[in-house]
């Protein structure tokens, strides 16, 4: 069943571009792991938030995720950036239209 993490990023004053950036490099290993979407968004509502969609093959893979040497770096870099503000939900999708 397809795994969704769906959250909020609070970053410090100004570093919202940053974190983008940061989140937005090209990782090819992410598909290679069981990620199969992975989308960044901002809203000029919330000039200090990013919003983060992960769709994954099941909740263990996005579990495993985490572990791996690639997004441990990829989290160090990223947290002098965040003001420590996070929220969202986590949850197995349940169907689509768009799949039928």
């Amino acid at each position: 069943m397809v795994f969704a993490n769906v959250g909020t990023l609070g970053t410090l004053p100004g570093q919202r571009d940053v974190l983008v950036a940061l989140l937005t490099r090209r990782n090819d290993y992410l598909k290679r792991i069981g990620c199969l979407s992975y989308e960044v968004g901002v809203s000029d509502d919330h000039p200090d938030t990013v919003f983060v969609i992960e769709l994954w093959e099941g909740e263990d893979a996005h579990r495993e995720s985490l572990q791996l040497p690639e997004v441990q770096a990829s989290i160090a870099e990223a947290r002098p950036l965040l003001s420590g503000e996070f929220g969202g939900y986590r949850f197995d999708i349940a169907g689509s239209p768009l799949r039928g």
